[in-house]
């Protein structure tokens, strides 16, 4: 029996199961925020040819196990994506809510720097709060973290940036790199 797509059903699993990855390719871009719009098109391809494949009757054994494996993961995909879009829509998707407060915080933190009060380990609870963010947005653990082992590392830092690069101010900021959350530290120019 002929596929929609290839000359059998083969060919339309290997396909599906192509497309089927690529679809999740394209949802991993679009909810990074890499993509613009949500891959409705591809999605509706892959449904099309579940929809066809499943009304035939598929008699090899192999095939139709084949066959119904692509179609749970699809329809567990589906569901996980529906599940992140309803986030999305209602503002609670986590990667979107570490962004907004981490452009919020970038912006709202640039005068406190400047101001200069010299307090070594001011804005210390800022940094550990945004790291804990980062790194749950990203997946990564935070047990054992505490903001007095987060202020001690802070200050061992700015303690070896001075001693190689002289006194002055040191200012840590939380980035991620690589789908891990990081310290980065930086010399705040004083003028």
């Amino acid at each position: 029996m002929s596929g929609p797509f290839g000359s059998s059903i083969e060919e339309d699993l290997k396909l599906l199961d192509v497309r089927l990855k690529q679809l999740k390719l394209e949802y991993e871009q679009y909810f990074l925020g890499n993509r613009p719009t949500e891959p409705q098109m591809q999605r509706a391809e892959v449904q099309k040819i579940i929809t066809f494949w499943s009304g035939q009757p598929i008699r090899n054994t192999a095939l139709r196990f084949r066959f119904n494996t692509i179609c749970a993961r699809f329809f567990s995909l589906r569901r996980q994506w529906g599940e992140i879009v309803r986030r999305i829509e209602e503002g609670t998707y986590e990667r979107h809510v570490f962004k907004a407060k981490l452009h919020e915080r970038e912006r709202g933190a640039a005068p406190k720097t400047r101001s200069g009060r010299g307090k070594r380990g001011a804005g210390d609870d800022d940094v550990f709060q945004q790291l804990v963010d980062a790194r749950m947005a990203c997946g990564q653990g935070v047990e054992g973290m505490t903001r007095e082992k987060v202020s001690a590392l802070l200050r061992k830092q700015a303690d070896q940036i001075r001693k190689k690069h002289g006194d002055g101010k040191v200012q840590f900021r939380v980035v991620v790199e690589q789908g891990k959350a990081k310290l980065k530290a930086s010399r705040v120019r004083e003028g």
